[in-house]
This record gives structure tokens, sequence and C-alpha cells, in this order.
């Protein structure tokens, strides 16, 4: 007979944590929830102090009836529950549902919880238990019944007066917000020109270098301070014939710390910008790595828990950090005492430590045989950013001159050299914009008063860009800084936003569809409180303080739902359909000559007759608003029906479509898939051909799809691996690592260079009409 049972959630993280404690114990997993408010109406009792009316989930009856015959046979229950609410929230409800009292003597009840899945750890939790923390429990409860009264209450709002189907959340609804008002930022942005000039200039020694003009009469230069072409053309005709000379010259040293380590939301930032994860596809391998993986020694949980807003490293941790930096490094590179970080998001809760690995000994390569790609991926982003922290500052030689041209105008030139790498040697943090590295170049040797040669003027025309749609990892950072729900939570509400087809996901980046941008006009305009970035912030803060035992859950709830409902009301008698998916146009119905009006369809906005039912006329609308062109007749024959193919245009571009549509419903790409004369390596029947996605990427894949998946974003190329004998090899190029030919397969690591990278120098740049600016691919080193 057991003596204890321990109770967790998964049950790889049971199989883990059952190897440590040995005899004596058996650890079963209750998969996650086991009781929740039921997606019905009538679910909270709003007259009865919101009591909620929990009930055991349909897929967790046969998982609580095997734990009640478990716990008949222990004479102790342990509860080892994640840390976080969320955890201590599904500790209650085992007790509830398993109809135990935490008091009873048998099964003696017991709370455990830890931060990393380790000997030491479990042992340390285990030697001291703890009761469950109630006001955890009810900031819980107060999540979620503050969810479901928002959820349950605003959604068939919704449904009235926009279409059944549609959602509204608490935290999701002001997501959904911050991604239309961009989008309507971005539709109101009226681009402004400017111009910039610079100099290419050469010292004594002939050593090139640009510098830019920074100021005229004493006085810096805006960046609108050259508004259009005539102005830069008066300057240049100022500079064609001055000397220029260097007065005055700056070095500095300059010192950059390293980024803290991993919290959930920058977890989930970086592993957006680097890996090109989803938060949700994060926070899936993090929680892999944090159950347990078998590695050569054993099955450890490889990282600490993953939820966590704090970016503190035990001592332990750092110990070993400096250890592993002086191993592979040297001293110079670790410090003398371990660096502490503050954290600067809103509403953090600190109660553990950062994302780390369990023990930094392990290094990435030492694991690479036991983990999957993303496990070891995203494991080695782990432990770099770790290890990272605790390393020494990187320095820099900084150098500024400032070159007079003429008696009029002045010239800046800026560049740097890193004098000691520091933690740069190992990592540095991205960026939302992709580049993680440093821009400023090298300066040649230069000394006050030379005399330079001007080589060149480069006068350059600039626009003003839109500010960047959001992307999961700018997204994430917005919510947490503005203290907007929780970053555990973020993943499936983007999940949600993408699920309801209130937004698109392209290529990392998110677009509002016309269904979510009037969702949110909807919101903003009628209940502009409860979509308000402030409002919720402080909501959250509020529930924070019922995890602390500051406030009683109930009063915040009732505090919440008397004016929250008395609105509803209101507004259900207020609000129109015809006022939410109606807008009006200057356009006549060329049928009957009433007016068009713009309505919202399953399939987004469209224009239709105001005469409606009387007359059916309907035109369709671009995603921004425009009226579609009219398609044009290709030279291509329908290979079915033999009618003119249609060039029209999608979502996605343009393509051919029979002109018999409705009778023929054949569509077919504009550029036809090309055949590379390479046999399927997977199934050997097919031939390899180069595509393009629906998204304009080209990608090389099998024409036998769907029966053969068999696919690859670089070319092929007929060449067996010479390691693994995989019967092609494939071709990459980047800026970065140049032109490489290597093995597909994920297990072979063959590769060999074909065209090494470019080494920076500075370019001649050529006058532009127009700046044009193109989206940086975030690309891999190759190994």
């Amino acid at each position: 007979m057991a003596q204890s049972l321990v109770i967790v959630e998964s049950p790889a993280k049971a199989k883990t944590i059952e190897k440590f404690l040995g005899k004596g114990y058996k650890v079963l997993a209750s998969y996650g929830h086991v009781r929740a408010l039921p997606s019905k109406q009538g679910s909270v009792d709003t007259a009865d102090n919101f009591k909620p009316n929990y009930q055991v989930l349909a897929d967790s009856e046969k998982h609580i009836n095997l734990l009640k015959k478990e716990v008949a046979k222990s004479n102790e229950l342990i509860l080892a529950t994640d840390l976080d609410r969320e955890g201590e929230a599904i500790a209650w409800h085992l007790l509830e549902a398993l109809g135990i009292d935490e008091q009873a003597e048998k099964p003696s009840v017991k709370r455990v919880t830890f931060h990393e899945i380790t000997q030491t750890a479990i042992d340390e939790a285990m030697a001291h238990p703890r009761a469950i923390a109630r006001d955890m429990v009810d900031a819980q409860q107060a999540r979620s019944v503050l969810d479901y009264l928002v959820g349950f209450n605003l959604s068939p709002f919704l449904w009235k007066k926009i279409r059944y189907g549609l959602s509204a959340g608490r935290v999701q609804s002001v997501a959904l917000r911050l991604i239309c008002e961009r989008e309507d930022e971005i539709d109101a942005f009226k681009p402004r020109e400017y111009w910039s000039i610079e100099a290419l200039l050469a010292n004594l020694s002939k050593n090139q270098f640009t510098a830019k003009l920074n100021s005229c009469d004493g006085k810096n230069l805006a960046k609108f301070a050259i508004s259009n072409q005539k102005q830069a053309d008066d300057i240049l005709a100022e500079l064609e014939n001055v000397q220029f000379q260097v007065s005055s010259l700056e070095k500095k040293a300059r010192k950059r710390n390293p980024a803290p380590p991993f919290t959930t939301s920058t977890l989930q930032q970086e592993a957006s910008r680097k890996l090109g994860f989803s938060a949700r596809k994060t926070m899936s391998v993090a929680q892999k790595l944090y159950e347990g993986i078998q590695v050569e020694d054993g099955t450890h949980g490889l990282i600490t828990y993953m939820r966590t807003d704090s970016v503190a490293l035990s001592t332990i941790a750092t110990s070993e950090a400096r250890e592993v930096i002086c191993r592979l490094y040297d001293k110079s590179y670790a410090l003398d005492k371990p660096r502490t970080f503050k954290n600067k998001s809103k509403n953090a809760q600190e109660a553990h430590e950062a994302v780390r690995p369990t023990s930094v000994a392990r290094t990435p390569a030492q694991l690479k045989q036991f983990l999957s790609s993303d496990q070891y991926r995203l494991y080695e982003l782990i432990w770099k950013r770790t290890v990272a922290s605790q390393m020494a500052q990187a320095i820099f030689d900084a150098t500024r001159v400032d070159i007079a041209a003429g008696e009029r105008y002045s010239f800046r030139a800026t560049g740097q050299i890193i004098r000691f790498p520091g933690f740069m040697a190992l990592y540095i943090e991205g960026t939302d914009n992709g580049d993680d590295e440093n821009k400023e170049g090298l300066l040649p040797q230069l000394d006050e008063g030379e005399k330079l040669t001007k080589e060149q003027l480069l006068p350059e025309q600039h626009f003003t860009q839109p500010p960047p749609r959001f992307t999961e990892a700018s997204l994430v950072k917005t919510l947490e800084e503005y203290g907007i729900g929780r970053p555990s939570t973020y993943a499936s509400i983007m999940n949600t936003l993408v699920t309801r087809k209130y937004v698109r996901l392209e290529k990392r980046t998110f677009f509002p569809e016309d269904t979510g941008r009037v969702v949110t006009k909807l919101l903003t305009e009628h209940f502009s409180q409860y979509v308000d970035y402030d409002f919720t912030a402080e909501l959250e803060e509020e529930l924070d303080a019922i995890s602390r035992g500051e406030l009683a859950w109930v009063p915040l709830i009732k505090k919440f739902w008397d004016p929250f409902i008395a609105l509803l009301h209101r507004k259900d008698q207020e609000v129109s359909k015809a006022d939410v998916t109606t807008e009006k146009t200057d356009k006549t119905c060329p049928e009957c000559g009433k007016e068009l009006v713009i309505k919202l369809g399953r399939a987004g906005r469209f224009l239709a007759c105001s005469g409606f039912p009387d007359c059916r006329h309907t035109e369709p609308l671009n995603s921004d608003g425009k009226e579609v062109e009219e398609p044009v007749v290709s030279d291509e024959k329908c290979e079915k029906c033999g009618s003119p193919m249609l060039i029209k245009s999608g979502r996605y571009g343009k393509f051919l479509a029979c002109s018999g549509y409705p009778k023929c419903k054949n569509i077919q790409p504009l550029e036809k898939p090309k055949s590379l004369d390479i046999t399927c390596p997977e199934c050997g029947e097919g031939e390899m051909m180069e595509k393009k996605s629906r998204y304009g990427k080209i990608f090389y894949s099998c024409n036998r799809y769907p029966k053969c998946k068999y696919a690859l974003w670089n070319p092929p190329k007929e060449e067996p691996c010479p390691k693994c004998g995989w019967p092609l090899t494939e071709i990459k190029t980047t800026k970065r690592w140049g032109t490489v030919q290597r093995c597909p397969q994920e297990n072979c690591d063959w590769e060999k260079v074909l065209i090494p990278p470019e080494k920076k120098t500075p370019a001649k740049k050529k006058p532009a009409a127009k700046k044009k600016t193109t989206a940086k691919k975030t690309t891999k080193k190759t190994t």
C-alpha cells in the first residue's frame, strides 16, 4: 500500500518526480484542471455573492475516479501542483473534487511547491510542506468569475448586434483594441518628405568613410530641416567647392550591460525574434524542458518554472555560471560578485526565480543528443541568456568626429571599436526590428585639423514610415508594459484572436480583420471603460492585492458587476445591429439608383444596395475598404471547361479563375510551379517543384502532395550528402554567413561554404529618388 500519494498536473512531470522520490511514494497526474465554470448561463450566481457553480470537467472524471481509489489506499496526500495562482487553485479544486477536508487526519493533506524539478528542490519542498494558500485561490477564483461575467454577458451582446459566434474577453478585447488602433494609425498616416546629405570622405592615407550633415550656422539640423529636393540641391551647390577639415575629435569609453535572465514575457519575445516561435509554441516546449527529459544520468527537469515575473537568480545558479564562464573564456569575463537586476514590468510577481537552466553546468552541447531540435534551440537560448547575464560588461571605444565644411556647415561621423566583448562574446539581446548588431562601423585614423578629400556628396530622399504593426513579440511586450493580463495567458489570448478570425497572422505580424475592427469599434464606443488600458491594468493590480490578502474578492466583483450589467442593459436598447454593421457611402446602386452601403458579412466587408431585399446588388471590397479591381482576361484557357481564365485579386495576391464561374469553379495560381528535374528523396516517385506560398515566399516540394509532404525552404541540389548519404543537399544564402551547401536532414550537420560572406566596407551611395525599406529577415547561423 502506498503511504503517500503525490498529485501533479502532467504525467510527464509525475514520471520525473516519482524517480526522485523513490519507494513509499506514488505520483499521479490530474491532467491539468479538474473543475471549471461550465460554458453556459448561470454558472455564476450573481444573486448569491457571485457563487461559482463549478463542475468536474468531462475529460477529468476518469482521472478523478482513479485518484479517489488511490487516496483511499494512502495515509498522506501531497498536492504538488505548480507554484503560481493557477497551480494553487488546481490543488484546491482537487480537494473539492475528491471530497477531502484539508484538516482531515486520513489522509493528511500537505501542499508543496518547487520551482525546478531536481532532487535538491524536491527534497527541500517535501521537508517544508504548507497549507493551501487561500488568498491565491481567491485571486484565481476572482479572475475566473470576472472573465466569465464579461465573456458570457458581452459575447451574447455581440451576437445580437453583429453576428452569432463572436466573443469578448476582459483581456482579449483590450489586446484586439491595441492591434486595431495601430492599424487605424497606419491608415491615417501621411508620409512626410525629408532629405539627408552624406559626404564620402578620405583622409591623407586615402582611407574612405562617410559623414552626415549635422549643422548649419552653428545650429543642429532637425530631422525635417531639409524638406525637399530644392533645399537639398541648394546646399549641395554650396558644398561643391568647400574644404572639408576635421574640427574636433572625441573618444570615449562606453560600457554596455547584458540583458537580465528571462521572465515568461521576455522568453516569449526573444523566442519569437530569434527562433521564430509563437508564444504558444514557446510555452509548450518550455513546459517539456521543465517537466523532465531523459538525459545521460537519468530524467531531469532542465529549466526552472517558466511562468515567472522574476529576474532573480539563486546563489547556486550564479556560482555555476561563474565556473562555466571561467572554463569557456577566462576570469576577465567573469564577475567578482553576482550581478542583480530590477524588474521593470508593471504588476510583477517575483515569488521565485527567473527562467534558467536547473544546472548551468549542463551546456547545450552536452544535451543536444537528448533533445529535439526545438527543445535544443530553446534550451540554448535560455542557457546563453542566463550565463551572459553574469558576464562582464562589453567595453567600446566610441569615436565622434566633427568635420567643418566651409564656413557654414558641419558634418559628423561616428564609429566604435569593441575593446572588450564581455557578454557579447556569447549573447546579444534581439530587438523587434530584428537588428541585434551595432550599426556603427570603424573609422580610419584621423587627427584634429586634418584636411580631408571630398570623394562624393550623397543626397538621399526619405519619407517617414507609419508605426509598425504588432508582432507577437511586440504585442507581448506592450501588454506587459501596460500591466494587462498575465504573461502566462498571452499565448492563449493571441491564439483566440486568430481562431475567432478577429486578426490574421502573416509572417509573425498581426493584421486586423474586418470583423475584429467592427468588434473593437463597438466596444470602444459603447464600453470604453471596460476596454480601457488603465482600467484593465488597475483590475490586474486589484487581483494581485487579493492574492496578498489585502482585498476580499466578492466586493471587488460587485464593484465591477453592478455598473457593468447596468450599462449592458442600457446599450442593448440603444444600439441597433444596423448602426454597427452598416456604413454609409457616397456611391449609388447601378441597378436601382439607391444608396450603396458597406455591410459586414462572414467573409468581411462588402458593398450592398440599401434597397435590400428588393435589390440584391453587391460589390466586393478589398481589405483596405477600396473597391476590387475588375478582373482581366488572360491568354490561358480553363483546363476543365475551356472558358477563358480571368486574372483576379484576392487576399493573398492575384490568381487565375475560370470565367465560367459558378458552373466551373476552377482556380489556379498565376505563377505555375516550375519543375526542377530532381527526384523527391522522401517518396522516390515524385519530383521536386519550385512553388510560391500564398504569402509569396518561394519553397520547394514534391509534386505528389498531399500524398508526399516533403518540402524545403532552400533550393535543393541533386547531390547526395557525403556524410549521411541523403539523396540531395540544399543551398542556403544569408548576408551574415554567405552561401553554404548543407544537408537538409535535421540530425546531420554536414555543411560546405561555397561563397564566404562579404566583408563590410564603406560603399558609395547613389542618389535615390525615394528611400526603399525592406523587411529584415532573421537568419540563424548554420552549423
